[in-house]
């Protein structure tokens, strides 16, 4: 008897191929206020979901409340180092204000794509975006794949860059620590070639030549392998 294919596994979506997300520390996005607030680095954490360490930080709001906010850290950051949050925020390393604010030339991180969302992009380790050019109803920012995004002026982002730019320069060394860093994000490590399974395990396995690849698109998850819903497949003539 023939077990589930692999793809089929993992688009049923069990634990095994699931991300640990239990194991994450906390929502990464960046505080909402109305007043310009100051805020305290309380620590600097490991977070097995991301790539780049997490800064955990006291938001001591004006009336005396405190809470919480966790942001990807950035390069240079100490604990009980005190950073601004708001439209009247200074322009300093560390501090969360609009870019609309920010002068041209200003590096960037966990930028957000509308106001008061969180921040969205620019959040793996070592990356930063460059604040361009400023217009009225927008502002150019270069993200790190070199293109040119327009974005509201009110959209707010960390100024300086995120922490952790030489993490790839780190080996694996062995199998196993690869295999544990892609647990953590619930990829499948290693890879197999299609074509060098058995049929029981993968539609194009076997050695029944001539199979056609081509899937319905009414398959259920992970049994879509190939090409789904194919007119017509081969070389034109």
């Amino acid at each position: 008897m023939g077990k589930r294919i692999i793809s089929q596994r993992r688009g049923k979506g069990s634990s095994t191929y699931r991300s640990p997300s239990h194991r994450h520390s906390a929502m990464v996005k960046m505080f909402y206020t109305e007043d310009t607030v100051k805020g305290v680095v309380n620590d600097i954490i490991k977070d097995v979901g991301k790539n780049a360490p997490l800064a955990e930080i006291i938001v001591k709001e004006n009336d005396g409340t405190k809470s919480y906010m966790y942001i990807p850290a950035y390069e240079g950051m100490r604990v009980n180092e005190e950073i601004e949050i708001g439209d009247e925020a200074g322009i300093k390393t560390g501090n969360i204000t609009r870019i609309g604010n920010m002068p041209e030339g200003t590096t960037v991180y966990n930028v957000e794509l509308k106001p008061y969302d969180g921040g969205k992009i620019v959040r793996s380790s070592g990356s930063f975006a460059t604040i361009v050019s400023h217009d009225e109803s927008k502002t150019i920012i270069k993200l790190p794949s070199r293109k040119f995004k327009a974005l509201h002026p009110n959209c707010r982002a960390v100024i300086g860059v995120v922490a952790g730019g030489e993490r790839k320069q780190k080996p694996f060394v062995k199998a196993g620590n690869k295999w544990k860093a892609m647990h953590a994000r619930g990829k499948l490590y290693p890879t197999t070639s299609r074509t060098a399974m058995n049929a029981v395990d993968h539609k194009f396995g076997g050695s029944n030549f001539g199979t056609s690849k081509t899937t319905s698109r009414h398959a259920p998850p992970g049994r879509k392998v190939g090409s789904v819903g194919a007119r017509r497949t081969g070389r034109k003539k």
